[in-house]
């Protein structure tokens, strides 16, 4: 039953997904650059092993996934996403982009990630979330099945919309108000959770806020 109730879950949120960015996924990209900040910090510290596998959760239009293909060159890099029309979209740029050869997508839920894809390729060096886990409903649960998913050495890098704490009230309200109509909630307790997690299981979570805590960045790295 639970089984059964997780996919109904999941075919809900991304019929969700896919009803809202059905008429944004042609301009994404042209419009949040301006607001998504921190992507760019994530992708150059990602520094994978030479040969390595990168994966995105919610690779979106895979804007990440090309750009981080581009700096990192030796690595292989694989995304899933959730929302149809978001993987047309990143199909798309993938052809524009000549990159292909390069990057493999799948159809997934981040709260099943083993799922989207085939047993051979579900080890990674590096897994990255950007600006996601304000979209899934078990973020908490997201996280965890993600470093479940990580190689002997391997690290998860997070960015995401902070809590603007050292913004002035007024801008944090706005914001608020702003991002919730696209279904977008900023956890404010992300960075609790990750710190329950380093006693938990054994990782070691840094915290790198950005902008005056506008976005805040993680990189989480299991110490076993």
């Amino acid at each position: 039953m639970d089984d059964i109730l997780r996919k109904r879950q999941s075919e809900r949120h991304a019929d969700l997904m896919d009803r809202v960015y059905r008429s944004q996924s042609g301009i994404y990209d042209l419009t949040r650059k301006y607001y998504l900040l921190g992507r760019d910090q994530l992708i150059d510290a990602l520094e994978p092993p030479p040969g390595g596998r990168v994966l995105e959760i919610g690779c979106g239009t895979a804007r990440n996934l090309v750009q981080a293909a581009k700096v990192w060159p030796d690595a292989e890099f694989y995304g899933f996403d959730i929302s149809s029309e978001m993987l047309k979209a990143a199909r798309k740029n993938l052809s524009q982009s000549g990159m292909r050869d390069r990057i493999t997508l799948f159809h997934g839920d981040a709260e099943n990630p083993a799922l989207a894809m085939p047993l051979a390729v579900r080890t990674f060096d590096r897994i990255f979330l950007s600006f996601c886990l304000s979209m899934i409903p078990d973020w908490q649960g997201a996280i965890r099945q993600a470093l479940t998913l990580l190689a002997p050495g391997g690290e998860l890098h997070i960015v995401d919309f902070g809590q603007s704490e050292q913004l002035p009230a007024p801008f944090r309200a706005l914001l608020q108000q702003w991002l919730a109509l696209f279904h977008v909630a900023p956890r404010e307790h992300l960075r609790a959770f990750l710190i329950e997690l380093d006693s938990e299981i054994g990782t070691r979570s840094e915290f790198i806020p950005l902008y005056r805590g506008y976005s805040w960045r993680f990189v989480v790295r299991p110490l076993a």
